[in-house]
């Protein structure tokens, strides 16, 4: 195969990362006789710096020609200020709606061995193998009118959290796709008790769900939700959501790992690539973690996943993506860790080490 895949490096340890992850696809290349061809980008704080833009049409461009886009992550101390009229996040928005991405779908396995870095009692974490699917180009992230004005001598701000049927109905779909190929169980999560935008939701996956009878449908409150996340994670296998709650959502399941820096992502949308498969953006859910930017100390397992993801999703490499897998599990089996998964006394691998190690796996 001779694929082409567009690198996002971007703020903090997002560069770091997706050389990583760039090191492993040559190593895949390599090892399976692919051709990848693989150019960089800039994206977000680091493409303001350069452009004023934190997405230049460039960068969309070359996204728009691959067949696939690794991103590392956006944003930072440098470009915080929510005043700015022009910020890293609005190059990640952009992106997920130029490229029409309207799927975020986040994995959820806590690995053996890492039981006991999760706050959570082992016991909590066993059997637990879930499935976040998060609506990414709706909601209240993209919902207009959205502004602010003066009301009785004060400054009032407006967002607006809106949903169509077609955009809640086409990943309702995925996920009970999604479930037909696992465990069989979908839950839907919501907030209908108060929001109309969520009881049209529940209404539209309840109907979905008439065209999927071997498939299980539960609704939840998302506040009922992110309590059972952390109560009985075991008990759920996959959940759909809207934007905002899968975005919170999804950062409360990386605790049921131990670590942000194990856990990847892959946005699918509707268009294909020249293979006829999505093509995707696929992104560990970290951010940029510009506390430890520059050391050379962040886990590069998470982009490293999202690279299978993106194997198995955009490229339709099953044995390569199994392959990558494979070679985390053997790692991590092995004992060695990173200085986020490492217990007190255990000396840490740096990412450098801790790709290398990998690598050796693959081969």
């Amino acid at each position: 195969m001779k694929a082409m895949i567009t690198l996002l490096p971007g703020d903090g340890i997002g560069p770091e990362v997706v050389d990583a992850a760039q090191a492993m696809l040559e190593a895949v290349a390599e090892r399976f006789g692919h051709t990848f061809k693989m150019e960089a980008h800039p994206i977000g704080g680091a493409a303001i710096d350069l452009t004023g833009n934190p997405l230049p049409e460039e960068t969309l461009n070359a996204c728009r020609e691959a067949d696939a886009v690794i991103l590392g992550a956006v944003g930072g101390p440098k470009w915080d200020d929510p005043t700015a009229a022009v910020r890293p996040e609005q190059g990640l928005l952009g992106l997920r709606k130029g490229l029409g991405l309207f799927a975020n779908l986040r994995p959820v396995q806590p690995h053996p061995t890492l039981l006991n870095a999760s706050p959570l009692r082992p016991e909590r974490l066993e059997n637990v193998n879930l499935l976040v699917v998060r609506e990414l180009t709706g909601g209240i992230y993209f919902g207009e009118p959205r502004f602010r004005r003066t009301v009785n001598g004060e400054e009032q701000a407006v967002d607006t959290m809106a949903y169509t049927e077609s955009e809640v109905r086409r990943v309702a779909r995925l996920a009970f796709q999604l479930a037909g190929k696992r465990q069989g169980k979908v839950t839907s999560v919501d907030k209908a008790n108060v929001l109309e935008s969520s009881r049209l939701w529940r209404q539209t996956v309840t109907q979905v769900a008439e065209e999927y009878p071997d498939i299980a449908l539960e609704h939840l409150l998302v506040d009922a939700a992110a309590m059972h996340l952390l109560t009985r994670p075991g008990t759920f296998d996959v959940m759909v959501t809207a934007n905002l709650f899968g975005d919170i959502l999804t950062d409360e399941a990386s605790v049921l790992t131990g670590s942000m820096g194990n856990l990847p992502s892959a946005s699918l949308g509707e268009g294909t690539n020249r293979f006829g498969k999505p093509r995707g953006l696929y992104e560990p859910i970290h951010g940029s973690a510009p506390d430890i930017a520059g050391k050379g100390i962040a886990n590069p397992i998470g982009t490293i996943l999202s690279t299978a993801m993106m194997l198995r999703h955009s490229l339709g490499l099953d044995d390569e993506a199994t392959a990558v897998e494979a070679a985390v599990d053997a790692v991590l089996n092995a004992g060695h860790r990173t200085a986020d998964i490492a217990r007190p006394g255990e000396s840490p691998l740096n990412t450098r080490e801790m790709t290398e190690k990998l690598i050796e796996r693959l081969s």
